[in-house]
């Protein structure tokens, strides 16, 4: 039986070792620039780079699920295998790959191994904070090894996940009140959108989904296009993108927090609402002169567009039907990830066609319907 003492240290090394195992995540994203140097041919290798990843996650998800593999094995093995099993598959792109659909499958296969379920519903604000500044951490490697070859930044994410691994098989075992939950059921999935209260919760998170990792996966772009057309500003990427993303691991906290007091409803309404008025307003921004304005209105978009993703979570398990949830989360979070996928393709497609300045403004529309639906 675990003792008390150590039950309190539990959460803390949940919380590190997904920071430590999602560094991977964004890894690709972050030596973009070296990568395509290998693919100059590319021209759209970041969307798909990204897309497979978010690909990766989705399989990952349902296969997981449809297995119960976190119900007939125990959870902190799960875990170290699949940390594990993340850390050499993003080794691979170390290799040299001369076909870029190698390198594609070797995101689509780290994302897959990385997925993993928990069962902190209290703690969901620390949990996806983890994973929000875990996202971000390839960007602040990047900038500590810009003076060695960008394959340390791939060494050092593998690294971090096989730590965090090992961390929770060896100091988190099986909770007292672990038990078997349901198989995935996939013939009852859409039992729960015929709630109107799932129903709202779940097409706010979508409306959610469609904004924010197109927004962290093109921010590099955002900075990099703010450098070309004002020549006296010299930003400094990777680490801007690190900051304003790690930023939103703090909002996560912070609306959790707000969120006992004022309703997960309220706090998520009013981020999401906030969120699509930075996509919006894009342009200004990017046309702005003042560059501690244009950092400040990222820092703000950051803040705003990652507050509510532990919020939604919360609200679609409230509402989804309790001999169902698992099955609905499953569905809910696939369909969420699904729609980045599209998202990411459409703003990459529309690159082409218009004005750079004012492509964000295309993310509203996520927010938009997600605000409109969060109303009924």
């Amino acid at each position: 039986m675990t003792s008390t003492k150590t039950t309190k240290y539990i959460l803390p090394i949940i919380v590190i070792s997904q920071f430590l195992c999602t560094s991977l995540w964004f890894a690709g994203n972050a030596v973009l620039p070296d990568i395509i140097q290998n693919f100059p041919g590319e021209t759209n290798l970041l969307a798909n780079l990204t897309s497979m990843v978010q690909f990766g996650f989705i399989s990952g998800t349902l296969v997981f699920a449809f297995f119960a593999i976190a119900d007939a094995f125990a959870p902190s093995k799960v875990f170290f295998t699949c940390g594990i099993a993340a850390a050499l598959f993003n080794l691979g792109i170390c290799l040299p790959i001369n076909d870029v659909h190698l390198l594609l499958l070797f995101r689509f296969m780290k994302i897959a191994s990385d997925y993993f379920k928990d069962g902190l519903g209290k703690s969901l604000g620390f949990l996806v904070g983890a994973l929000v500044l875990g996202t971000a951490f390839p960007h602040l490697l990047k900038t500590v090894t810009s003076k060695f070859p960008w394959e340390y930044v791939i060494y050092a994410t593998s690294a971090l996940s096989a730590i965090g691994a090992i961390c929770i098989l060896r100091f988190v075992p099986n909770g007292p009140f672990r038990v078997a939950g349901q198989k995935f059921d996939f013939s009852s999935c859409l039992t729960g959108f015929k709630n109107s209260s799932f129903r709202s919760a779940a097409f706010g998170y979508f409306g959610h989904m469609w904004e924010l990792y197109t927004f962290w996966a093109f921010l590099p772009g955002m900075l990099l296009l703010y450098n070309s057309t004002h020549p006296t500003s010299s930003l400094n990427v990777s680490l801007f993108s690190f900051l304003v993303i790690a930023s939103g691991g703090i909002s996560c906290m912070i609306g959790g927090v707000l969120s006992q007091k004022f309703g997960a409803k309220r706090i998520a309404t009013v981020a999401l609402a906030l969120s699509g008025l930075c996509c919006l307003l894009s342009p200004i921004f990017l046309f702005g002169s003042s560059v501690y304005l244009f950092l400040i209105f990222l820092f703000c978009w950051g803040l705003f567009g990652t507050a509510d993703s532990p919020l939604f979570s919360s609200l679609v398990a409230k509402h989804a039907p309790e001999t169902l949830r698992g099955t609905s989360l499953t569905l809910v979070n696939c369909i969420g990830f699904a729609i980045t996928i599209i998202s990411i393709q459409v703003i990459n497609l529309l690159a082409k066609e218009m004005n750079s300045h004012y492509l964000y403004m295309v993310l509203a529309i996520g927010p938009i319907l997600g605000l409109l639906a969060l109303r009924k």
